[in-house]
């Protein structure tokens, strides 16, 4: 009977949704049903925010069923944004047409910046100052924050660009507060030492799209402790550490008390959990990352060190941290009080300076020190040339040690960046096809290529007539011992392994089973993949004009002509 009524009010509500006077057929059929089957049908999820305001408009009783805090309303917010409702608590007063409202206008908002940052920010990547309007902004934050999850979650393989800004803008909402929490840990006074908590603020600030929390991750290192324990009840039952209680902070003194927890400790974690260092992939940043670290037991000294840490003080043995020059160590102090930990980087860049001097072609010193003054941000800027000098410096250790391409190139990658950030404050280049001296080029920008050699495939976003790289890298590089040379066109390439890489025309070739790159920068070239090209941006598209007609052309000619065959 209930359903019957239902379903015969369901086809009156379009009726309402269409006229606003009173004197509609149906109305006083609907308004004469039981307030909670009227409510059901206003919350059947068939009616828009519209359709609701229409309805709510006909008369007193619905106007009051649709109340801005009531149950319509709430369906409405939640079915529209489901994501938002852990937001709310069920016994807090909110008015729930109010916020509709105020999401609605933050996502309009979202959009339209996230719009203006390609035209923007194309020629360099965005700066800090860059996301002064996204500061400025009114509304809480965590709605603007959902309107640019939703646009990263639009399906399909359009809209590249608006997700790749998305994301960046996203990055920076969530690095901003994860930044202001780190800074008040460091505010902390010397006493507190919870190098687990600074550790993991690192973690969600280089992973700010993952859900990672300190009580995850404590939980986890919870869950080795109790096995430690279990160990050591077998070497010593009565041992003191087994009384400890989460999250008591007791030392042992004695030293072979310590002994039989570390005894413990190194059995639990390389024998039972076979937790290892990553020796052959060192330089992978999930190496660092303590989610990963106890997702994949592999990590590298600094990682494996602060897990170590933290389980031993747990079970109150007290170690303390070495920071030395090439690796991140522990101190079993035995009862004793440590030494202080030097915060400066002073001593070591001293140090480094001093070796090279004695031994300038020592790889690992170059290496680390070219990290070092890369992640300290000591860029050379009042001198173009010593930025060039720093990337022959990379590339003196490619030549020195070639089983460092791994740490060279992410540094070369990013030292490039730099260089082109500095060549774009000159003007915006336009390279056009037609023009006599590109005559020899023979890709174009948004084919999809594969590397004859390596066998790597890759997306064309840039392409220079001949090589525009220093004598350095040309030598380094081997390009005279190509036939043609550096004298013939070298293309920009985003390669599936996520590099950028700069290779010459006759080392390339077309991809005949063309497929997605997988690369985090497409986005901030090409705004869709059609199954055979990308389709480059506007800002891409007013420095290659001319390109994207010779990519259809050579789409017809290679994968129409490949289909034919197919056919025949």
């Amino acid at each position: 009977m209930a359903a019957a009524a239902v379903d015969s009010a369901m086809e009156v509500v379009p009726a309402l949704a269409e006229e606003a006077a009173p004197e509609v057929a149906g109305l006083s059929c609907l308004v004469n049903l039981p307030g909670e089957v009227l409510e059901y049908i206003l919350c059947c999820g068939s009616l828009t925010a519209a359709d609701i305001g229409r309805v709510s408009s006909t008369c007193r009783r619905l106007r009051e069923l649709c109340q801005s805090s009531g149950k319509v309303w709430k369906e409405q917010f939640r079915v529209r944004w489901p994501s938002l409702m852990k937001h709310y608590s069920p016994t807090d007063y909110v008015n729930w047409l109010e916020e509709y409202k105020v999401r609605q206008k933050a996502g309009l908002e979202a959009r339209k910046i996230v719009a203006s940052f390609s035209k923007r920010f194309f020629s360099e990547h965005v700066p800090c100052n860059g996301f002064s309007d996204i500061e400025n902004l009114e509304g809480p934050e965590i709605f603007f924050e959902d309107e640019l999850v939703c646009i990263l979650n639009m399906e399909g393989r359009k809209a590249l660009t608006w997700k790749y800004y998305a994301k960046k803008i996203l990055y920076y909402l969530r690095q901003q507060k994860i930044l202001n929490n780190l800074k008040a840990f460091l505010q902390q006074p010397d006493d507190y030492e919870s190098y687990l908590e600074g550790a993991v603020y690192i973690d969600q600030y280089c992973n700010p799209l993952s859900d990672i929390s300190l009580k995850d991750i404590q939980a986890q290192i919870d869950s080795i402790v109790e096995l430690v324990c279990k160990t050591l009840r077998g070497i010593n039952s009565r041992h003191p550490s087994l009384a400890f209680k989460a999250g008591e902070s007791s030392m042992i003194m004695e030293i072979e008390l310590q002994s039989q927890v570390l005894d413990a400790m190194n059995y639990v974690l390389y024998d039972q959990l076979k937790f290892k260092g990553n020796r052959m992939d060192y330089y992978n940043a999930l190496n660092l990352y303590m989610h990963q670290v106890l997702i994949r037991r592999t990590g590298i000294p600094i990682s494996m060190s602060l897990l170590y840490l933290t389980i031993a003080r747990q079970l109150g043995v007290p170690l303390e941290p070495v920071n030395f020059p090439s690796h991140f160590l522990l101190r079993w102090c035995q009862g004793a009080e440590g030494e202080g930990i030097d915060q400066s980087y002073q001593l070591l860049r001293d140090s480094l300076d001093l070796y090279l001097a004695m031994y300038p072609d020592q790889v690992q010193l170059l290496l680390l020190q070219a990290r070092l003054y890369f992640h300290l941000g000591i860029w050379p800027e009042k001198s173009f040339c010593l930025v060039l000098k720093v990337l022959d410096i990379l590339q003196h250790i490619q030549t020195l040690d070639p089983g460092q391409h791994g740490a060279v190139g992410y540094l070369v990658q990013h030292t490039l960046e730099h260089i082109e950030r500095k060549k774009e404050e000159v003007g915006v280049e336009v390279k056009l096809r037609s023009d006599e001296k590109h005559r020899d080029v023979c890709y174009s920008i948004g084919l999809i290529m594969k590397h004859k050699r390596y066998g790597y495939n890759c997306v064309i976003y840039g392409w220079d007539p001949t090589c525009m790289m220093g004598h350095e890298w040309i030598r380094n590089m081997n390009v005279h011992s190509l036939p043609h040379g550096h004298h013939q066109p070298f293309y920009n390439v985003l390669v599936e392994d996520g590099s950028c890489r700069y290779a010459a025309q006759e080392n390339l070739e077309y991809n005949v089973e063309p497929q997605e790159i997988s690369h985090p920068d497409v986005g901030r070239y090409f705004s869709e993949f059609t199954g055979t090209h990308y389709i480059p941006n506007a800002e891409l598209e007013i420095r290659y004009p001319e390109d994207l007609e010779f990519v259809y052309e050579t789409v017809q000619n290679i994968y129409s002509a490949k289909k034919e065959n197919i056919d025949e």
